[in-house]
């Protein structure tokens, strides 16, 4: 199983990024289950989001306290929460960030696997927005494979309807361009 934590803020779309993920690997014959953890959140407050994807059904419930894969749709949030918390030892960190990845390796004092990508901007040239969810995807499937990057074409098509051409090729940009680094 992999399991997955989505860092964002209200409005960015980690919910949706979690969801995403979930109905691709539904679409291909995988088991997936995703939901968020927030209370009476407001626009730009944390929120968080998990996801869950394995070959068997998914009979677990709860956040994941020890994810395989964190993900950080805004760099913002490393200056009040420790997105690094609870990463499985041989887990990784896929942050959207501009920094260079030793600056990112010594705010955080992290040493594990990281991925980045500049998803902010591609998002801003893209989408014309920078609402970062469907960016960090493609960064996501770089970093980890857990999904081929044609099965997210399928959900991006039913969730964002006309927008969706904009969506898959934001994700594809950030898949090409996210670095990864053990």
């Amino acid at each position: 199983m992999i399991e997955m934590r989505f860092h964002g803020r209200g409005g960015q779309g980690a919910v949706t990024s979690a969801e995403l993920v979930a109905q691709a690997a539904i679409d291909i014959g995988k088991f997936a289950l995703a939901f968020p953890s927030f209370g009476p959140e407001r626009r730009g407050a944390p929120v968080v989001a998990f996801a869950r994807v394995d070959d068997q059904k998914v009979r677990l419930r709860y956040k994941v306290y020890n994810p395989d894969v964190a993900i950080v749709l805004d760099p913002s949030l490393l200056d009040i929460a420790n997105p690094t918390e609870g990463i499985k030892p041989d887990g990784i960190l896929v942050l959207n960030t501009s920094q260079p990845i030793q600056s990112v390796r010594d705010q955080l004092s992290y040493q594990g696997k990281l991925a980045i990508v500049d998803a902010g901007r591609i998002a801003r040239e893209v989408i014309g927005l920078p609402i970062t969810n469907t960016t960090m995807v493609g960064a996501l499937v770089k970093a980890t494979n857990v999904l081929p990057i044609d099965s997210l074409i399928g959900p991006f098509q039913r969730r964002f309807g006309k927008i969706a051409p904009r969506n898959i090729e934001a994700m594809k940009r950030a898949w090409q361009e996210t670095e990864v680094v053990a």
